[in-house]
């Protein structure tokens, strides 16, 4: 594309990224809406529209743009946001197809830790918490310095304690994040609700 045509589709990437950043994700479709569909072959519109759509839980269209960023890319890092976008509509099985396609791409800690969350999740909407239990304990459950996806992992798993009935070790792994993160999501009330005490 010319060069002036480039600067302006650049400009109003920033422009919609800064609106995502910011959580205005209204504004953020509106620029990329009519982008997304001039831009068909430019990953970045398709990656920010979909990651768009999925904040407004368009989950059928936040899917088919986050499934066209990865056919232009071969990218994996937005494959857990796909695979939540696929348990949302009920699609347990491609979930599980991409959490198999992303433990063996060999990503990064954040995007496998999120993926293996996702494929719980989906594995607990099957009826099958001890399994999904199963999968969140073999992710990294004593990092030297844990990380925000960490805490997500803790989180999941001291859920999936608790509606099972465990509650010592649902006690321990929110106390657990409640050290590193007092104020991370609920986990104050998470710990209220449990006591002190095993029932």
């Amino acid at each position: 594309m010319p060069a002036s045509e480039r600067e302006r589709l650049a400009r109003r990437l920033r422009d919609a990224g800064e609106d995502f950043l910011a959580e205005r994700f209204g504004d953020a479709l509106s620029t990329l809406r009519p982008l997304a569909s001039r831009y068909a072959a430019v990953a970045e519109v398709q990656e920010l529209y979909g990651l768009t759509l999925y904040r407004l839980g368009r989950w059928t269209a936040a899917s088919h743009r986050l499934e066209q960023y990865e056919a232009l890319t071969r990218a994996i890092d937005q494959l857990p946001v796909l695979a939540d976008c696929y348990r949302a509509l009920g699609r347990l099985n491609d979930v599980h197809d991409v959490w198999d396609r992303l433990r063996h791409a060999d990503p990064d800690a954040e995007t496998i830790t999120e993926g293996r969350i996702v494929a719980a999740g989906a594995l607990t909407d099957e009826g099958r918490p001890r399994d999904a239990i199963r999968l969140l304990e073999a992710g990294p459950l004593r990092p030297k310095r844990p990380q925000e996806h960490h805490l997500r992992l803790w989180y999941a798993l001291a859920d999936l304690y608790d509606r099972a009935g465990d509650l010592q070790r649902a006690r321990r792994g929110f106390a657990r994040i409640a050290d590193v993160e007092p104020e991370f999501v609920d986990v104050q009330d998470r710990l209220a609700a449990l006591g002190t005490h095993d029932a």
